[in-house]
């Protein structure tokens, strides 16, 4: 799970790496022949009973240096990913981050530029609020008209989407699944995992290959096994 990839001298979220550190821990996955790969991809391998030295690749909310600092470290390195964009912000900044920095967010060409140069278009909502605390009538819109938007603007399914903040409970799982998504990523989503409330792991710039061999060590012991994926 990532988000944004630039200067993150400013990042009291710890949600930014920096270019040189994407391209390092790209080079780790290839040292030990994974590949970073798409979710849609992933899920489908999964589906054929394959899949076992692929990696899902996700960056969360659409940060506008998506297309300069992170698509050329992908492409060198040959990996797919998932990019969950919010249809609602598109152009806008990350005004859901109390404590800044300002970031600025891919425009509808920005993320129809991602789609054509083969990243899979995802659903992070339409404005980024906590699924867990909207009402029915939100709820729906946030989960089905960003569908609809995202369908519409690349011309092509969305299959995917992201849960803003992690946060997930059974109905927003059923929202999730009733929009026609074929899946779904959370966080650490414990007894709901499954298809529609996949389990991700943090990156974040101070991930060296040290701690990303531990990460994926105990990632494997901690998460629960999804049925049907």
């Amino acid at each position: 799970m990532y988000h944004s990839v630039g200067d993150c001298s400013d990042d009291p979220y710890r949600i930014t790496v920096t270019p040189e550190r994407l391209e390092r821990q790209l080079a780790w996955l290839c040292r030990r022949r994974l590949r970073g790969v798409s979710l849609r991809e992933l899920v489908a391998a999964r589906a054929r009973g394959k899949g076992r030295r692929l990696v899902g690749l996700t960056f969360d909310d659409g940060y506008a240096d998506f297309l300069a600092n992170a698509l050329p470290a992908l492409r060198h390195w040959n990996c797919g990913a998932t990019l969950f964009v919010l249809p609602a912000r598109l152009g806008g900044v990350n005004v859901w981050d109390s404590l800044g920095p300002r970031k600025q967010l891919l425009s509808a060409d920005g993320v129809r530029q991602a789609a054509d140069a083969g990243v899979e278009i995802g659903s992070h909502g339409l404005t980024h609020i906590d699924l867990t605390r909207a009402d029915d009538a939100t709820l729906t819109a946030e989960v089905a008209d960003s569908r609809a938007l995202l369908t519409e603007l690349i011309g092509a399914p969305v299959d995917g989407f992201c849960y803003p903040y992690g946060n997930v409970d059974r109905r927003a799982v059923a929202a999730v699944r009733e929009a026609g998504y074929t899946y779904a990523c959370a966080i650490d989503p414990g007894p709901l995992t499954g298809p529609h409330a996949l389990p991700r792991l943090h990156i974040g710039q101070n991930d060296t290959a040290w701690r990303l061999h531990l990460k994926h060590r105990l990632h494997r012991l901690r998460r629960r096994r999804v049925e049907g994926v």
